[in-house]
């Protein structure tokens, strides 16, 4: 038997379920960093700036601390890409969840509670792309305590927007997550997502190599998907 239950949102889960969020989000920004500094574009530009150095100055000492210097600063920047999406959900859909939730139509929130505290969320509504709405619904703010990972929470918690989605009617759910969280990645895979385009969210973004994936996963018996 689970030893965790999935209900609604209530009033009451407020702080519990932003601080989860942010957690869950900015731990992926170590992994990031270090995917950045793995892409041939890093590397090589670090390389040019390490000989430039090195020749100008005519000190390979000089070099390897201009690589430093450029390694430190860097990681600020990628991690600004965890910070600024956490900033952004806790001042919009996360600062008022029965709004932006529980009375929107089509839309819910749900926690896992286990002991009487959150240990995991999700959350459903419809899509911001127009030419998904009225057909597909997107899975957003998934979230799981690392004490709860491997439990089959974040299984369940996707069942119920699948769920959800199913009963209304819709022909698929969509959502995006990002390059580095490969757990997330196989979770969705494995509950029948499927990768469809892939994006970066900003030009500083495309610069640093990260990209986010979108999945979308079609249920059988609701609305015809859109034409592509």
């Amino acid at each position: 038997m689970a030893s965790y239950r999935i209900r609604q949102y209530r009033d009451q889960d407020y702080d519990a379920v932003r601080t989860l969020f942010a957690r869950g989000i900015l731990e992926h920004a170590p992994a990031g960093y270090r995917h950045v500094l793995r892409s041939a574009r890093a590397q090589l530009g670090l390389l040019v700036l390490f000989v430039a150095v090195r020749v100008a100055a005519g000190y390979w000492v000089l070099g390897l601390g201009a690589v430093a210097l450029v390694l430190a600063a860097a990681w600020p920047l990628v991690r600004s890409f965890s910070t600024s999406y956490v900033c952004d959900a806790l001042s919009t859909d996360l600062c008022d969840i029965p709004s932006s939730y529980l009375r929107a139509p089509d839309s819910c929130f749900w926690v896992a509670e286990a002991g009487g505290t959150v240990v995991g969320m999700v959350a459903v509504a419809p899509p911001q792309d127009p030419a998904e709405r009225g057909v597909a619904l997107e899975l957003k703010r998934m979230s799981v305590s690392k004490d709860y990972r491997g439990r089959g929470v974040s299984k369940a918690l996707c069942g119920e927007v699948l769920r959800f989605a199913r009963a209304r009617g819709y022909g698929a759910v969509v959502l995006s997550t990002s390059m580095v969280q490969v757990a997330a990645q196989r979770l969705y895979e494995g509950q029948g997502f499927r990768k469809v385009g892939v994006f970066s969210p900003s030009l500083l973004g495309s610069l640093l190599c990260f990209q986010i994936f979108r999945y979308r996963c079609d249920l059988p018996g609701g609305t015809a998907a859109p034409p592509r």
